[in-house]
Order: C-alpha cells, then structure tokens, then sequence
C-alpha cells in the first residue's frame, strides 16, 4: 500500500510536470514565431544584402534568416489575394527584405528595440525594420505572468506532494511500531534496526518512482498518438531530468520518512506505543 500511495502521489506531480514543460516549450514557440523585416533599399549590390544576410546568421539572435527579392515579394503579394500591380505599372515597387525569426529569448520590448537600432544604423543598406511591436509588448508580460504562475503551481504541489508521501511512509510505519521496540528490547542497537528498514524504503521508492515514470510515459505516448501535435511540444532531455527528478524524489522521501519514523518509536516508551 505504500508503494501504491507513493506511486500514485509521483504520478501527479509527473504529469504536472509534463504539462509544466509543455507549456513552456509551447510559449517558446510563440515567440520564435515573431517575424522581422528588414527592407533593402533599391540598387544595393547584390554583395552587400549577402553580407548582412550573413551577418544576421551568426548573431545569437537569429533563429533562422530568408532573403526575399523582388519577384518573390511580388509572388507572395499576389498570393495573399492583392491586385496585381503590374497592369498599372511597370516596375516593381515592393522592396527587397530579409525576413528572420529570433530566438525567443530575444523576443522582449527592449531587446528587439536595440535590435532594430543596430541594423537601421546600417542606413547604406537597410531602408526600415518592422516587426509586431505592439504584440511583442503585449505577449512579454503576459507570458512571464503565466510562466510564473506554472511554476509557483509547480513548487506548491510538489511540497503538498513531499507531504503526502512522508504522511504515508509515516502510517505504513506505524504498523511495525511493537516490531521496532520490541527488536530494541531484546538488544538490538538501533544501526540493526534501521538498516533493513531503510534499504526496504529504498527499494520501495524505487519501484514506486519506476511504476509512475512507466504510467506517465504511457500517458505521453497516448496522448501524443491521438494529439500529434504534442510531438513537436516534447523535449526529451527535459523529460528525463523530470523522470530523475521522480525517481530522487520517491527513494529520498521514502528513506528520510522511514529513518525519522524509526528513530522515533526507538526513542518511545513501550506505554506511549499504546
């Protein structure tokens, strides 16, 4: 029953956890979803928008860059349903731009603002820089609230969750109260009474902490198979830190509970087990 109350207890607080790194990983996704344009203004040589292209790949703050030329601003112009133009003129009006995602680290108010700064300082080149101001401002507080929120949901259930498994180590051992004294009693040292008890709560943490890692792996894979999207959310290393994290748990509460639970029936008088 114990390994049963323990398992059950780690596979709440795994399934918060998936869901906590999901959710991250998600808001991560967002943010690198922020486009910016950088416009090119007209009879720049072909060399210079190369270099800046280039120079753009290796700035920490660049997930992935896309130069667009002319005839391809134009394709994407009348793909999005607009009137074709060049019944009315001749010459293309639509700038050439690089487009480039940041990572989403970056995507913060200031950090893009000096971003900008730096590429309209090269005026020879770069003709304006837009991107969702407006949305950026909006979505940097809000998802640091929800961000703050997940995790202190996080801290809170796994104190509740270090509760309960020390409340049900703590009741399993209340049972072998008489077994404890009674083995005291007869000349037992305390070192010979703890020993077996704390390598059985090891183990015991440890099947328990391997049921729930089993259940919520499970769950993970089901969800993925009916939600396939969820594949895209799952971050592999951020799994097994969770499963290891479990895993500590279950054997470190299971042992901490069982030695306090121990030591004091050691220290009480036969009347007090009563």
């Amino acid at each position: 029953m114990a390994i049963l109350g323990v398992s059950i207890v780690l596979f709440f607080v795994g399934i918060f956890g998936w869901v906590l790194i999901n959710a991250s990983h998600y808001i991560d996704q967002l943010k690198e979803e922020v486009q910016v344009q950088v416009y090119i203004r007209n009879n720049v040589p072909q060399g210079d928008i190369d270099s800046l292209k280039n120079w753009l790949n290796k700035q920490p703050f660049t997930k992935s860059v896309e130069y667009i030329d002319k005839e391809k601003a134009k394709q994407r112009w009348l793909a999005s349903g607009e009137d074709d133009f060049s019944e009315l003129i001749e010459e293309n009006p639509l700038p050439a731009s690089i487009d480039f995602y940041t990572s989403s680290r970056f995507v913060q108010k200031d950090s893009l603002i000096k971003i900008k700064k730096e590429l309209l300082a090269k005026s020879m080149i770069v003709q304006s820089v837009n991107y969702p101001a407006s949305l950026v401002e909006k979505m940097g507080p809000t998802m640091q609230w929800i961000l703050l929120g997940l995790v202190a949901l996080a801290i809170l259930f796994s104190v509740l969750s270090i509760i309960l498994i020390d409340n049900t180590i703590r009741l399993s051992m209340y049972s072998n109260r008489f077994l404890i004294k009674t083995m005291q009693m007869v000349g037992a040292t305390r070192g010979f009474i703890s020993k077996p008890m704390n390598i059985r709560a090891v183990i015991n943490g440890a099947i328990a902490a391997i049921i729930s890692i089993a259940l919520i792996y499970a769950i993970i894979i089901l969800f993925e198979k009916y939600l396939p999207y969820l594949k895209d959310l799952r971050d592999n290393d951020m799994l097994l830190y969770l499963f290891g994290f479990l895993m500590l748990l279950g054997i470190g509460i299971s042992y901490m509970s069982t030695h306090r639970s121990v030591i004091k029936y050691l220290k009480m008088s036969l009347d007090d087990l009563y």
